[in-house]
């Protein structure tokens, strides 16, 4: 582990862990290395089933957060049709939808639909904030939540692979765009459901997961 005062570093995020929980481990980590209390933040959070880049921010870089969370940003994501769920992803409940098999031509057609600029309405269960509460916050205490949509862009939109009921995707977003509700939307469009199963960030703007720094302890309890 390298120290630094002020600036940033690169984290591959675990699956199973909460973005305030990386935090919170690199927080403990750097100030037992520095010997003081070290400022750290992170620059957007990734749901804890995610996996992938994160930019964490120490000392005065900190001040700077806002900035590298407008950045766009490119993820890899597997769709699981057939099925919703609760969260928009594995860690909801599940309700059986259709077993209707899109054709692959269907599968382009739709992930066409939602290339571009589009109108999308974050889920429930994210970190959005709601008269200064996270909206999972409200949405786990049962209280109605009510976010209002949005303008995101997509810039690309790639079929990876498909083999019925999961389609692979890359895509290139800009940031506030939420892979779930986009999962879901697209199961809307076949008529069969969906969630989104697996997703992992590989880039932040010109920053590459591969360049991750893998010298911290992250799963350390």
């Amino acid at each position: 582990m390298n120290y630094i005062d002020d600036g940033t570093i690169l984290i591959d995020k675990p699956s199973a862990m909460t973005s305030f929980g990386v935090v919170a481990r690199i927080r403990r980590q750097l100030s037992q290395h520095a010997g003081k209390k070290v400022k750290v933040g992170h620059t957007g959070t990734l749901d804890p089933f995610a996996t992938g880049l994160m930019i964490i921010v120490v000392g005065k870089e900190c001040k700077k957060a806002g900035e590298y969370s407008k950045l766009d940003k490119v993820y890899e994501a597997t769709i699981r049709l057939g099925q919703t769920s609760t969260t928009g992803d594995p860690e909801g409940e599940r309700t059986d939808v259709s077993s209707h098999v899109p054709t692959q031509s269907d599968i382009v057609g739709a992930l066409e639909q939602y290339t571009g600029e589009i109108t999308q309405t974050p889920p429930i269960y994210s970190a959005i904030k709601i008269d200064g509460q996270r909206a999972y916050t409200l949405a786990r205490a049962g209280k109605a939540v009510v976010i209002p949509p949005r303008q995101v862009t997509i810039f690309s939109l790639e079929l990876v692979e498909y083999a019925y009921p999961n389609i692979t995707v890359r895509t290139h977003v800009s940031s506030g765009t939420y892979i779930r509700t986009l999962a879901e939307d697209i199961g809307k469009l076949l008529g069969t459901g969906a969630y989104c199963s697996q997703l992992r960030r590989t880039q932040i703007a010109a920053w590459d997961v591969r360049d991750a720094d893998d010298s911290f302890a992250l799963r350390e309890t």
